[in-house]
């Protein structure tokens, strides 16, 4: 077997068991309730994913933060404190990242 062949077999081999791993809690938790605490506490995966993403963006060192980030991060903060919602947090931010960077 040449090298890129036994690449392709791990490749397909590593997505297949990561899969089948991560498919089986969403099938093995499927049809059951979740406690009330639980699901309170679930609302703020999300968030905190969010969040450990920015920060280690900004104190990892191996990318500049600019004034493009630090504008979207303001407008994204704004958006999530008026709306409350992490799909137009995330809207609002690339969008203000996107237009900053274009007129720089």
């Amino acid at each position: 077997m040449s090298l890129s062949s036994i690449a392709l077999v791990a490749t397909v081999v590593v997505g297949a068991g990561t899969y089948l791993m991560r498919s089986s809690f969403i099938h093995a938790l499927a049809g059951r309730e979740f406690p009330p605490a639980v699901r309170e506490a679930l609302r703020y995966v999300a968030p905190a994913v969010m969040a450990a993403l920015v920060i280690s963006l900004g104190f990892d060192g191996s990318t500049e933060v600019g004034w493009a980030e630090v504008a979207a991060l303001v407008v994204g903060g704004v958006v999530g404190w008026r709306t409350r919602s992490l799909p137009w947090v995330l809207v609002a931010g690339m969008v203000t990242l996107w237009l900053v960077r274009a007129a720089a």
